[in-house]
């Protein structure tokens, strides 16, 4: 069954027979992290790379940004059995769309975010698709791991 991740949202399954699956990564992160020990897999569509203290609390949408979603659904994923030592990471997006290069470059600052919060946690990406200038359709098989790309016309495994 196919479970579609929108912009600004997570899923967790452990049902072999799901496919998370969300669409559209242009700048935006997608986050694919599946343990096979645990058999949980996990799909997250970043926006933008952090939530800023403005000190009203946390966001009301963690998933939104990096630091916080990905932060969520590793809790999540840990919460439901997954390890550090055994889950599997793969990224995909953080592209440049409409070529634009500045300091609002949300693609690399959601990389960027990402790698961080990786290093800081001594985890690391398997594989990664991402940068260059197209959207790309993300899919994570729960039952094997793995991780399949498309986009225009096109379809890879990461």
């Amino acid at each position: 069954m196919e479970i579609v991740v929108s912009i600004s949202d997570m899923k967790i399954s452990r049902r072999s027979r799901d496919v998370l699956v969300t669409h559209a990564l242009g700048s935006c992160l997608g986050l694919a992290a599946y343990d096979p020990v645990a058999g949980v897999g996990g799909l997250i569509h970043c926006l933008l790379p952090l939530a800023r203290d403005n000190g009203k609390g946390p966001p009301k949408n963690p998933f939104m940004y990096v630091n916080t979603g990905v932060a969520q659904m590793m809790r999540t994923l840990l919460g439901r059995g997954a390890t550090k030592e055994t889950l599997v990471l793969k990224a995909a997006g953080c592209g440049r769309m409409m070529h634009i290069s500045n300091q609002f470059d949300t693609g690399a600052n959601n990389l960027a975010a990402l790698r961080k919060l990786l290093k800081i946690n001594e985890m690391s990406l398997e594989a990664e698709d991402v940068g260059g200038t197209i959207p790309r359709t993300m899919r994570l098989f729960v039952g094997t791991g793995q991780v399949v790309i498309s986009s225009s016309g096109r379809t890879w495994e990461l």
